[in-house]
């Protein structure tokens, strides 16, 4: 097995070269993590993907030239839903942290953050599908209900089958649906009923924000 297969093979989109080459230094410093590539803006990380140089994450910056982190995520939930998408930013407003948990991806960081939480977070990710840190969750949660963003998050909870809350709690872990189905022994197609089913009671679209919601709701306690 190559060195490649052996770690969590991490690209880097910021079009701020410096912070960036820093920040790679950072990531292959992680025992368990290497750079795979570096990208300037949306339109350079697609050209590695479609010459199949896929990563197991991106850290994203949202602010970039050309095609900026917001087009990204879309694009990337849509052509390569695979890869694990980690919005990495100065932009901690409600908005940017609503609109990218929207747009799929997997965890929301302040460019403050620590080296410790960055590793914790990419871990996380990995087996877990999502992270969120404690201060960018009660932003997210104000912001949802300052907002008046039109998600489900005051959707009572109490209304939800007892069914319905396990399959929120799996979707915080790092099971695919089919692997959730098991677990829940019921068929695919009853976890995809499960699935749309909430989509429609929350108005969102994506695992990550039936994620976000069991968090919040408290159905999936994060440690």
């Amino acid at each position: 097995m190559s060195l490649y297969q052996q770690k969590i093979q991490i690209a880097l989109a910021d079009d701020h070269v410096l912070l960036r080459n820093s920040l790679a230094k950072m990531v292959n410093s992680f025992p368990n993590c290497i750079v795979l590539f570096e990208a300037d803006h949306g339109e350079h990380v697609q050209e590695f993907l479609n010459n199949h140089i896929i990563p197991d994450i991106l850290l994203l910056d949202i602010s970039m030239p050309v095609m900026d982190g917001f087009d990204t995520a879309i694009w990337m939930n849509k052509h390569f839903p695979q890869v694990k998408v980690m919005a990495l930013t100065m932009n901690t407003d409600e908005r940017s942290i609503i609109k990218m948990m929207s747009f799929g991806c997997k965890s929301f960081l302040g460019k403050e953050i620590s080296p410790e939480e960055l590793n914790k977070a990419i871990n996380k990710v990995m087996t877990e599908d999502f992270y969120l840190p404690e201060a960018i969750s009660k932003k997210m949660a104000m912001g949802l209900h300052t907002q008046n963003q039109g998600f489900g998050f005051d959707y009572n909870p109490d209304l939800l089958s007892e069914k319905e809350k396990e399959f929120l709690k799996l979707t915080c872990s790092d099971l695919n649906y089919e692997e959730i189905s098991q677990v829940m022994f019921v068929s695919p197609r009853t976890v995809d009923g499960y699935r749309s089913g909430l989509y429609k009671k929350l108005n969102v679209k994506t695992r990550s924000m039936l994620s976000m919601y069991a968090i919040n709701k408290g159905i999936a306690k994060k440690e």
